[in-house]
Order: structure tokens, then sequence, then C-alpha cells
């Protein structure tokens, strides 16, 4: 069904956030769709710590913020592909894998990803030993050398990280001097672990099950310099080089520059009426957060005007959005927690009117060892169960040749096909509460669409999906996964803590996380949707 709004908001980052926020307040009709997770690229920045007004915060605390400040002045938010935009007119549509939308005016903040350096190996070698990601991946490479490619703020900050691991940390930097000047860069310069090469570049890496040489050229001289590793030594290769704009949704319509980057004035307007751009999408100098936000609120607060001016031109009547003063709820009871405790009181807090949206009951079921880890988990699950009526646990011993696990039981009282080794602690336990969710209904909204392809899944697939507490990006694919198996009798989903199991690491050579693999042969790296899930396992 096609629905019309004001304003439709491509991207839900930083800059499209900002964007909602401004229009939301200003009482027009704000949709804001994002076809992953609310909050863009820094929700995977584990530091953020030079956002005005804001000493320490991650990038997953200060997005959620903004998107409960937009939802609060109204904006509606959508999880969905834009598959293409209809720009000319008075009103423009916007197609997506949820339907179509139409509107007086877009704001595209569809924001960049990260460049490959594209040496040869690159590819070959992702997740055993090509990395993008430092939080995620960097203990895989303790005390080994590592490569860190890049000379600007990314490479800077990451490469200050990796030194809490490596033995040596090498910067291969392509010009002559880094591409920013700050106290970070002075501080990596001074790092005793650190070694600096300028103007130099990655031609290639080789090895076998990991990175054992690393060939380096200088782009001055064109002199070659080879690393190889000690025997049994491995070598891990961060890439930090930028961003490409993601702009496919655009080409043909709005002018680019040649970088492919949106040429905007300074109303952040493009050279498409009624289309604004903003974010790491457009021409900049700075691409930071702070930069972002600000992009989304000139962009919005332009938009706004040229509302009005259509509202006029058509002989349109505005309605406003109605804000709808919430009311404080009195908070149920909630049993206090001790100081031993799982869930500490803001934890509990938060949960309660999460599990009480549950549907239908639930069982946690423990298959109990005599590991402390297996202890931490009764734990856990006895603290759940306390703040729910629908939520239950049980234990059993683990059989022969079963280590210690946490399985989700559907209302039938049948295994869901939902697993957890280990502790679901760190940035996991919130894609576990999901797993609860998806389980006992009413679940995440994810379209007819996806629906359909989730239940036309005949034959019987095996997730093992492999994770790292710390990682940022791991919960994304696994609340995909699970999301996937809540719905279909034939998937089932095993998610393991690494740390606890290294013979899963060497099994697979994992140097990366989150580590997907299908019926214990079809290995895949990085953070997936369920759209991109979905095209792996319709395989």
């Amino acid at each position: 069904m096609e629905k019309t709004y004001d304003a439709i908001i491509v991207g839900g980052g930083p800059a499209g956030l900002s964007a909602a926020i401004y229009m939301a307040r200003a009482r027009f009709h704000v949709l804001v769709i994002e076809k992953e997770k609310m909050g863009g690229q820094i929700t995977i920045t584990s530091e953020v710590v030079n956002y005005p007004g804001i000493l320490k915060t991650t990038g997953e605390a200060l997005t959620s913020i903004m998107v409960r400040q937009a939802q609060n002045f109204g904006a509606q938010f959508l999880t969905a592909d834009v598959t293409s935009l209809d720009l000319e007119g008075d009103f423009k549509t916007v197609h997506t894998s949820r339907g179509d939308f139409k509107t007086l005016g877009i704001v595209y903040a569809g924001g960049a990803h990260p460049r490959l350096a594209g040496f040869t190996g690159e590819e070959k070698y992702k997740g055993h030993g090509v990395a993008y990601c430092a939080t995620c991946d960097g203990e895989f490479f303790t005390n080994r050398i590592i490569f860190v490619i890049g000379g600007g703020y990314a490479a800077v900050e990451e490469g200050l990280f990796l030194t809490r691991y490596g033995k040596e940390i090498i910067m291969v930097v392509r010009g002559d001097d880094f591409s920013i000047n700050s106290a970070a860069v002075e501080e990596l310069k001074e790092n005793p672990h650190v070694h600096v090469l300028y103007h130099t570049v990655v031609e290639k890496v080789e090895g076998d099950s990991a990175v054992r040489s690393v060939l380096l050229k200088d782009r001055k001289t064109g002199k070659e310099t080879e690393y190889n590793a000690a025997k049994g030594d491995f070598y891990g290769v961060f890439v930090f080089v930028g961003y490409a704009p993601e702009n496919e949704l655009l080409k043909g319509q709005v002018d680019l520059d040649s970088r492919g980057y949106v040429i905007t004035d300074r109303n952040q307007k493009t050279s498409v009426d009624g289309v604004y751009a903003a974010g790491d999408i457009c021409v900049k100098e700075l691409r930071q957060v702070v930069t972002a936000v600000s992009d989304g609120a000139v962009a919005a607060t332009s938009l706004e005007k040229y509302l009005g001016s259509q509202y006029r031109k058509l002989n349109m009547k505005r309605t406003y959005v109605k804000k709808v003063e919430k009311k404080e709820e009195p908070k149920a009871p909630v049993e206090t927690a001790d100081d031993s405790a799982f869930l500490d009181e803001e934890t509990r807090q938060a949960l309660k009117p999460v599990l009480d949206r549950f549907t239908h009951p639930i069982t946690l079921r423990l298959y109990k060892d005599d590991t402390d880890l297996s202890y931490e988990d009764e734990k856990l699950l006895k603290e759940l169960a306390s703040l729910s009526d629908n939520v239950s646990y049980e234990t059993v011993d683990a059989p022969a040749g079963k280590e210690h696990t946490i399985s989700i039981l559907g209302s039938d009282g049948k295994e869901a096909g939902l697993s957890f080794h280990g502790v679901p602690g760190g940035h996991e336990f919130n894609s576990f509460i999901l797993a609860m969710y998806n389980t006992a209904d009413p679940g995440q909204d994810i379209g007819e669409d996806m629906q359909k392809r989730i239940g036309s899944i005949s034959k019987k697939k095996q997730i093992t999906i492999a994770v790292s507490l710390s990682c940022t990006m791991c919960p994304d694919l696994v609340a995909a996964a699970e999301r996937i198996a809540a719905d279909n009798p034939h998937i089932t989903v095993d998610v393991y803590d690494l740390a606890h199991y290294p013979e899963l690491q060497q099994k697979y050579n994992i140097m990366s996380v989150p580590c997907l693999i299908v019926n214990d042969s079809d290995v895949h790296f990085g953070k997936k949707g369920v759209a991109e899930l979905l095209d792996i396992l319709e395989k």
C-alpha cells in the first residue's frame, strides 16, 4: 500500500537521525528508512570521545538516544532496502522492499562504506589475516606483527588501539605523512612499538591458512620489501583506507563529483529540487559524527522552507503531527539486584517492559556441566525468569559430548533451534534478548517479502556463528540468523563465544569475527542483515 509523507529520510545514521529530529520537531510527517541497523557506521565504534558535550560514549549509545528523540517528536522508522528513487516532479517516490512511499521532499543520508585497499590477496585472506575492525579482531593477533594500512583518522585511531595487542605495529601510509594533524598522530609516532612507513603501499599478501608474507612497495623509489613470518608465526593486516559513497540510487539523477560524492549547496540542496543530502555521502573535508549531525540539521531546516513553498504552490493544506505527551507509567516492581547479581538494577528495569511484551511463554533450558561458565549461565537464566511470568528456566545435565549450552524453547515445549554456547554478555546480551523476543512473539517485523523468503527454505541449514563479546558487528549477524531460525524449523543457529572454543577457531582458521559457517562447510565473514543471509541460505 502506497503511503505519503511530508519528508522521507533515506539512511538512519547520525545525519539522517539529526534530520529526523528537526523535521519531526517541526511537526512534519517524517519517515526514516534504514536497510540495516539504525545508527549507521558509527554503531561499530566502541569509543566516542570527541562529540561536544559528551565526555565519553559509544556510537551505539549515542545514536540510540537520537532515535528516541526523533520518535518522541513523532518520526516513524522503517527497516527496509530502498531499491530505487523517482525524483522527478513535485511528488517523489521511494521504492523499497516493504512497498512504495510518496513524499514531497527527500533527505538522502546513505553514507559511505569502507573501501578495499585493492592489493593482491585481500579478498582471499579476509577473515584469515586481513581485517577491517580493530575492536572485533585485534585480539586474534596478540603478540604478532600487525600492518595497519591507511593515513587518516580511522587508521590512526585503530592503530593506537592495536598497540594493546601487537608486539609491533607497522603503519603503511600512502602519502608523505598522515592526512590529519592531531595529538593522536603524535601519540602514535611516539609509541615505541609503532613503526611508520611513508609513501608506501601493500602490493600483496600470501600464505596458507594465514598471512605469512607481506610485500610492500615504496611509491617513490619503487623498492619492494618483503616481510616473511617466522616458522609457525603469522601477520595481521588491518585496512583503513577511507570510504566509498553509497551513491547507486542517485547516479544519473543528481550531480556527483568525480569521486562519486553528492554535490550540494550550503543548504545541503542537491541539483534536484526537493532533494537534499547530508552526512558522509556529501562532498566535504571532514567526515565525522559532529559534521554529519550538522548536515542533517541544515538539510532539514532547508527542506522545511521548501515544503512550505510546495504546499502553497500545490494549494495543499498541511496537517500537523500531534505530539503525544507520554505519561510516566509507574514502574512495575522489580526484584532488587544484590551485589552478586548478573543483571544490575538499570538493566532489570530496562528489560521488564520488553519481557512484558511477550505474547507466548518460553523456556530457557541450560544443559549444565561442572564448569564456571555453566554456573554463570544458570545465574543469568534464573534472574531473567524472575522478571517475567512468560519466561521460565530449567536445567538438565549435559549429555556426553555436549558442553554447557543455553537453548530457547517455544510455547510448545520444543527447542526453537536457537542456542548459545558460553555466557551471552557484552554486545551479545541484546541479541540474546532479541532471540527470546522473536521466539515468544510478536517478533521483529521484517516485512511480508522477507517472511515469504524465510518460509520457502525447505532444506536443513545448520548455522554456526563464532563471535567475540567485544565485537560490535557480531550482534547484527546473530540477530539476523536467529530471526530467520525463529520462523523456520529447518534452520538452527548455534552461537559460540570464541574465547571459550579455541578448537572452533582452529578448525576453521578464524581470525575475524563474526564468522558464519553454514552446514559445517560454507564459511563467511563480516556482519550481514536478514536479506544478505537469506541470499546465502537460498543457494
